[in-house]
């Protein structure tokens, strides 16, 4: 294999580890605010949307590119769930914590 093409695909790997981590911070913080959903752990919801969004993004690309769908390709994205779930929180945390500290508060 060339290096070029491990690189492309390298590069292509990272945007969608960055898209999907973005989706899944977006769809949290939505959901969040759900009334059932308010009491249940940020971390714990945004690794469940992970693991739903991740394998579906799997299978609407493959049936995309009308490529058969192998079981492997759903363990792969479950595995890269993980993954993008660790981007997405970590990236959130640091966000919140730099606003908790910036933000005015009302109460003084």
């Amino acid at each position: 294999m060339n290096v070029e093409v491990l690189m492309e695909y390298v590069t292509y790997a990272l945007i969608v580890i960055g898209v999907l981590a973005f989706l899944v911070s977006i769809i949290t913080q939505v959901i969040k605010e759900m009334p059932g959903l308010k009491n249940i752990q940020t971390n714990a919801v945004a690794l469940v949307v992970a693991l739903i969004l991740c394998p579906l993004a799997v299978v609407i690309l493959c049936i995309y590119l009308q490529i058969t769908i192998m079981w492997y390709y759903i363990v792969g994205s479950v595995i890269a769930a993980f993954i993008v779930y660790l981007v997405a929180t970590g990236g959130w945390e640091k966000v919140a914590e730099m606003w908790s500290r910036t933000k005015y508060n009302k109460t003084k």
